[in-house]
């Protein structure tokens, strides 16, 4: 046990959050992907089935139960690094806050407030360096539906009904396919498409999210019931960490709030994303406007002020035990890990 203390103590101490953060988003995703596979077909549109068992009966019947897992390896090969990232940052973006908020006199209990800062920026930082292979996963779900895409040209219909000047794929897309047909046809920019909604949604979502976890961690420490903690080292206050049906509560709850504020920019995400695929195989159709504000607007004006809700519910469903497990391994990795608990 000394040996093993000693070997993490000369590990760098970002290193172990950024393992502990890539460790815990690629269990928590893997868990919900086939949740997380018919929230992206709800939200562009693709299926229209009344509700999530039907939507998963549908796809278990073309595809098998491999394709309830279609795009999770786009899925977690984005997770990790951003996960990793996102928790990695998330700590020293608190730190940097802590020391301006508070210089060296720093109290025992930090004001949420810093952790809102801190979850905004290393989510935002995160988004940029990994959003690429998100688009990459949302276009995998939204192609598997099909079977295949158009890869050149626009559809004309014939005088027998068929098709011309359209080229398809094979319909058994991969990462690498869906990467050289988007900087093919679309370019470099074409992977950053709907980067814009991206930004907007992970600020307050992100921020949002270790905001109510951390005040509610904090909260239950001061009044809670103190045999709820366990107790690391009881002679360090930042080795406490609460038991682990109380961290899954928090981070549902921490989910629960940070998605439903931010939905509606998730779905204006996932239709920009898929835009590109729905113009070359359907032809000219009506574009989005690039402002997130502005494709609100329009997405609710043509649809109606649900549709930019569709998929909420399958959302829920995913989002919270994602959360959950998230949060709840993270902080459990860091006190094996010999992390402060930001208790």
């Amino acid at each position: 046990m000394q040996e093993r203390n000693v070997m993490m103590e000369e590990t760098p101490v970002f290193v172990r959050e950024l393992a502990a953060g890539g460790f815990a988003g690629a269990v928590a995703k893997s868990v919900v992907a086939p949740l997380e596979r018919c929230k992206i077909l709800y939200q562009t549109g693709k299926l229209h089935h009344t509700g999530m068992l039907p939507t998963m009966r549908s796809i278990v019947k073309g595809e098998g139960v491999r394709g309830l897992f279609k795009g999770n390896g786009a899925s977690v090969l984005r997770i990790v690094p951003y996960s990793a990232i996102h928790f990695g940052l998330y700590e020293y973006y608190r730190r940097y806050f802590v020391r301006i908020a508070y210089g060296e006199d720093v109290p025992i209990h930090i004001s949420p407030i810093v952790d809102l800062c801190a979850g905004s920026s290393s989510g935002a930082t995160a988004v940029l360096l990994t959003y690429p292979l998100d688009f990459v996963r949302t276009r995998l779900a939204y192609i598997s539906e099909s079977g295949s895409i158009p890869t050149e040209g626009y559809r004309h219909k014939n005088n027998h009904g068929g098709t011309k000047g359209l080229k398809f794929s094979s319909g058994h897309e991969t990462i690498r396919t869906v990467l050289q047909s988007t900087l093919k046809r679309e370019g470099l920019r074409g992977l950053y498409h709907g980067i814009g909604p991206s930004m907007y949604g992970i600020l307050p979502y992100a921020g949002l999210k270790f905001f109510v976890y951390q005040h509610l961690k904090q909260l239950y420490w001061q009044y809670g019931d103190p045999r709820d903690l366990n107790e690391m080292d009881p002679h360090d206050a930042k080795r406490q960490r609460l038991s682990v049906p109380l961290m899954l509560c928090f981070g549902g709850v921490a989910g629960l709030v940070a998605q439903t504020a931010t939905y509606p920019i998730d779905v204006v995400r996932r239709r920009m994303q898929v835009e590109g695929l729905k113009v070359m195989e359907f032809g000219k159709q009506e574009i989005l406007p690039r402002s997130t504000p502005a494709a609100l607007m329009r997405i609710a004006q043509l649809e109606g002020w649900g549709s930019l809700f569709s998929g909420l519910s399958i959302n829920y469903m995913k989002v919270i035990p994602s959360t959950a497990i998230g949060f709840s391994l993270y902080d459990f990795l860091k006190s094996q890990l010999n992390l402060s608990s930001n208790l």
